[in-house]
């Protein structure tokens, strides 16, 4: 089972709106609409998707990463380089 199962319904909701805004966006882009307004809908559907993605990483780092640290050894390492990764990924984005 996967960390965010017990959220898995509020990120469902969550990415429907940001699919929304996207193609809000699309619509914008097609009925040439003033420039500025189009990047401001296009930060708030990436600060949607950080949201998002924020709050899976809190739950992985809950689930997945506390449960491989409370184990040890390889695993917890394991889980501990792929969270930094993920972060690193987030950050760079």
């Amino acid at each position: 089972m996967h960390g965010y199962t017990q959220d898995k319904e509020a990120l469902l909701k969550r990415m429907r709106r940001v699919e929304g805004q996207v193609r809000g966006i699309a619509r914008m882009i097609d009925e040439d609409t003033y420039c500025i307004d189009v990047l401001t809908q296009v930060s708030a559907a990436t600060s949607a998707l950080e949201n998002v993605a924020l709050a899976l990483m809190g739950d992985h780092l809950k689930h997945c990463v506390s449960e491989a640290a409370a184990e040890g050894g390889p695993v917890a390492q394991e889980k501990l380089e792929e969270a930094t990764a993920a972060i690193t990924r987030l950050v760079k984005s």
